[in-house]
């Protein structure tokens, strides 16, 4: 069995004081722990690593208490437990809560016979479901399912059709299409960012060392490259025109000009390549946003492109003002780290956080428009549909099944592909992601492995076997017309 060292638990503490933004704290419990010396390897510490660390725990006490001595399978009522009784309960007396709330229900049921199944409809709805404070947007269709079966040979993609980019030397944690051109953007635990030019045309034609020569490194960090904590989690590119001037640097920047990153020292930083095609002139830095205290984990641009919106783990998110460069607005409501965030326009948008709350809020309105309640886990993601009138958001949910991505389809009112309907795809993997035109989805995680799915069928079509944890996703057109004239 695994045991976990004191020196080790120090450092994860020590990284929730500063992710959090307890500098001061963190300061001086790394003076007292002699953290300096420690020789955990930090860049292998994912970011809130001591809370997933507690949950984790705290699921596996949950699964133990709800398992008897005589049974193999969680129990059928399997519900959660608060998680102060999971911390200052030992496994019995949490047994004899579960086995108090089976006889309870139990006598409910003798109680109401032909009522028995109203009320266990009601018993599972109040286990997984809460109900939104204020006006909540509900409703929408049901999560679509992928066929979890094997796929069969002819389905794995060859060797010979893949390219694989080298160069960062941590792994890569998210990556982005450039919207205009063949440029894929990256971000990595070694403290870069880089842009790679990719030709076009079939994969097996290109040559892999070539274009990670070409790729343009952008440091995040001055001097070694294998610093501590040096994250950089988040990447996005702008998606439409900016015609107004950052700064009295930026003029009139066209889509896909501008890559906002977020790292773990709590800056979102702004590239540019000042309009140019040229490899050469990409990478440029034009601003530093440095109004966050802790690790930037999400950032989003609004459709307009004037504002930029990224979500930190102390506890805030920030809309930026592109036009000067600066915090437009910093909301703080949440009280645990932020998770997630998504615009519903370029004035509106929503925040899942780790304190299980979604908060809906506007620039300049000094309080939330909405709040959700229902979940009962950390916030992993929230996004809303194509037409801004449904919000979708996945949580742990105090389950063994966690489900870390969510994602609406490209299709229905208000896309290009509006006789297709709108579809929701949920997955307990690292990343998911629709096709442009909406008919196939790709999904990649722990099992090294990336699937793309007819959605027509749920069905796999393709699946290649990486050689490490699958991170992230994204889709190039020209790739998905590849992919068609291969079916």
């Amino acid at each position: 069995m695994a045991v976990l060292t004191s020196v080790e638990l120090n450092y994860m503490v020590f990284r929730y004081l500063h992710e959090s933004g307890f500098l001061h704290s963190a300061f001086t419990f790394g003076y007292e722990a002699g953290i300096n010396k420690s020789p955990v390897d930090g860049d292998l510490v994912p970011p809130l690593a001591l809370v997933k660390f507690v949950q984790k725990g705290l699921q596996f006490l949950e699964l133990e208490a709800n398992l008897s001595s005589n049974e193999d399978d969680v129990a059928d009522d399997f519900s959660f437990i608060e998680p102060f009784d999971l911390i200052t309960k030992s496994v019995n007396e949490l047994r004899k809560i579960v086995n108090e709330r089976k006889a309870k229900l139990h006598e409910e049921l003798k109680k109401n016979n032909g009522k028995g199944k109203d009320i266990i409809r009601e018993h599972e709805k109040h286990k997984v479901k809460g109900k939104p404070e204020g006006n909540g947007i509900s409703g929408g269709p049901e999560p679509i399912d992928m066929d979890p079966s094997t796929p069969s040979i002819s389905h794995k993609v060859p060797v010979s059709d893949v390219i694989v980019l080298e160069g960062h030397i941590r792994e890569v944690l998210a990556c982005a299409w450039s919207p205009v051109d063949y440029l894929l953007a990256s971000v990595s635990g070694d403290s870069t960012a880089r842009i790679w030019p990719i030709p076009s045309g079939p994969c097996g034609s290109m040559n892999g060392k070539n274009i990670s020569a070409n790729a343009k490194v952008l440091k995040h960090f001055k001097g070694k490259t294998n610093e501590k904590c040096k994250d950089v989690l988040t990447l996005q590119w702008n998606v439409s025109v900016l015609d107004t001037t950052i700064s009295g640097i930026l003029d009139e920047m066209a889509e896909g000009t501008l890559l906002a990153t977020g790292s773990y020292d709590g800056q979102a930083r702004i590239w540019t390549r000042d309009g140019m095609p040229d490899i050469e002139c990409l990478g440029e830095l034009r601003s530093e946003l440095d109004k966050h205290r802790g690790t930037v984990v999400s950032l989003k641009w609004n459709k307009k492109g004037d504002f930029l919106l990224t979500g930190s783990v102390d506890r805030t998110t920030i809309v930026w003002d592109m036009k000067i460069g600066d915090c437009k607005q910093q909301f703080e409501f949440h009280t645990a780290a932020i998770l997630d965030v998504d615009w519903r326009n370029n004035v509106q948008f929503a925040s899942g956080s780790m304190d299980c709350k979604i908060y809906v809020c506007k620039v300049g309105v000094n309080r939330p428009m909405k709040t959700f309640l229902g979940h009962q886990g950390e916030v992993n993601s929230v996004k809303w549909d194509p037409t801004a009138t449904l919000l979708a958001s996945c949580s742990d949910d105090g389950t063994a099944k966690e489900i870390y991505s969510i994602r609406w389809s490209p299709t229905g009112p208000a896309t290009s592909n509006p006789n297709l309907p709108l579809l929701l795809a949920r997955q307990p993997v690292y990343a998911i992601e629709f096709s442009p035109n909406g008919e196939y989805l790709a999904s990649g995680s722990q099992d090294q492995c990336i699937h793309i799915w007819s959605v027509k069928d749920g069905k796999v079509v393709k699946t290649y076997n990486g050689h490490g944890d699958v991170f992230d996703i994204c889709w190039n057109r020209e790739v998905l017309r590849e992919l068609q004239s291969d079916d």
